[in-house]
């Protein structure tokens, strides 16, 4: 007999969501549409991070993916399609890489904590959400990790 382990958020008749099935373009079930905002996001983010508090995790790097919604007010001119009238996504990427740099971090928290912090500073920026997690830690699970919901 198989015992089926019932998600809180899940029916027990429904399958687990599998990671290759999900639209990374999609918006997150966490950010909901907030009206005359925009959203710029990155998803799937996989950086190797010296991440960890345990005495195995030291010396050596872990597979970290990085989630993020950055809302946006409006634009106060003309888009005009051109790069430097928007935020500029890659300033996420850049930053997210630039936060684990030749350096260790022992909390998923402080690295999502950190994030949030540079996308707030940025000009235009409302509110963030940042989601972390650790893609190699158990096996009999895709992900651990944390997220955090920062408004101005």
């Amino acid at each position: 007999m198989t015992t089926l382990s019932v998600h809180p958020l899940r029916a027990p008749e429904d399958p687990a969501p599998r990671s290759d099935s999900v639209d990374p373009a999609a918006p997150s079930p966490q950010a909901a549409p907030v009206a005359n905002q925009r959203r710029i996001f990155l998803r799937g983010l996989v950086l190797d991070a010296q991440i960890g508090v345990y005495e195995h995790e030291m010396g050596r790097t872990q597979r970290v993916n990085v989630d993020v919604d950055v809302y946006l007010t409006n634009p106060t001119g003309p888009i005009d399609d051109e790069l430097a009238n928007v935020l500029d996504y890659d300033f996420i990427r850049h930053e997210a890489h630039a936060l684990i740099e030749d350096r260790h971090i022992k909390l998923q928290e402080t690295l999502a904590e950190a994030l949030a912090e540079a996308c707030l500073a940025q000009p235009g920026v409302t509110a963030v959400r940042v989601a972390t997690s650790k893609l190699d830690i158990y096996d009999d699970c895709h992900s651990v990790g944390y997220e955090t919901v920062r408004v101005k």
